[in-house]
């Protein structure tokens, strides 16, 4: 008899771990740079613009091939919603705290509030299949090609306005601390699940996991532990560094 396959895989949340500790990191080199330790362009400079973009696409990746586990897992949409509902209240609750701390470019559509939208579009396109590459590459063309087309039909300025720039159809980013609009981010977590239906289907994701445990246990388990507390780690890491920096320049 075939034994159901597990709701959680120890590899991907060992690199979901790494991408975890890779945004604390950054996040912690903005810290610094937003109470003037150091002096840093963090909206135009290559070094820090680069490493925003694959540490969210590598957290997108996750998020859709924990999607592709979770369906293969049989896992309910009782259970989704339950889930969905968490990552739903934290992206609240990072609205209202960078209300506070930023109240010119609060966050009202980053990255939790993108994914509890992409979440339920992944989860609904599930059983496409192959399809999914195309619908991610299409995906991100049209995020990407934005701007070309604004510039051939001038009427697509309305999509610039709050009300619908979360759909990231825009040629003018929006004043605001961290934005992650549906186009084309959607496309990378479509990919994601695409990539995760795959290896489930090929055993990737096992081999990986016993690879890894061999290999270097002690860091894998870590980074494992990291990744099935991410939304935590997430939601509590900022006002730890924001708290530390601020002691220390009253020290």
């Amino acid at each position: 008899m075939k034994q159901p396959l597990p709701s959680r895989n120890p590899a991907l949340d060992a690199l979901r771990g790494f991408a975890v500790l890779w945004m604390t990191g950054f996040h912690f080199a903005f810290d610094l740079n937003h109470y003037g330790f150091i002096q840093q362009d963090f909206y135009n400079v290559a070094l820090w613009t680069v490493q925003r973009t694959c540490i969210l696409s590598l957290f997108l990746l996750c998020a859709g091939a924990g999607q592709a586990l979770a369906v293969a897992s049989g896992q309910s949409w009782a259970g989704f919603w339950r889930r969905w509902g968490q990552i739903a209240a934290c992206a609240a609750l990072v609205s209202i705290g960078s209300y506070f701390m930023f109240p010119k470019s609060w966050i009202y559509f980053g990255v939790l509030h993108g994914m509890a939208v992409m979440l339920v579009l992944c989860r609904l396109s599930a059983s496409w299949g192959l399809w999914l590459w195309p619908a991610g590459a299409a995906a991100m063309a049209l995020g990407v090609l934005a701007p070309q087309a604004h510039a051939l039909w001038p009427q697509l300025g309305v999509l610039n306005a709050p009300a619908l720039n979360w759909l990231g159809l825009i040629d003018q980013k929006p004043i605001t601390e961290d934005y992650v609009p549906v186009l084309p981010w959607l496309g990378v977590m479509w990919w994601g699940m695409a990539i995760g239906q795959l290896a489930l289907k090929r055993g990737w994701l096992q081999t990986a996991s016993e690879i890894s445990r061999r290999a270097a246990p002690r860091p894998y388990t870590g980074l494992a532990l990291v990744g099935r507390w991410s939304l935590t780690w997430y939601m509590l890491h900022q006002p730890l560094l924001i708290g530390l920096l601020a002691l220390s320049r009253m020290v």
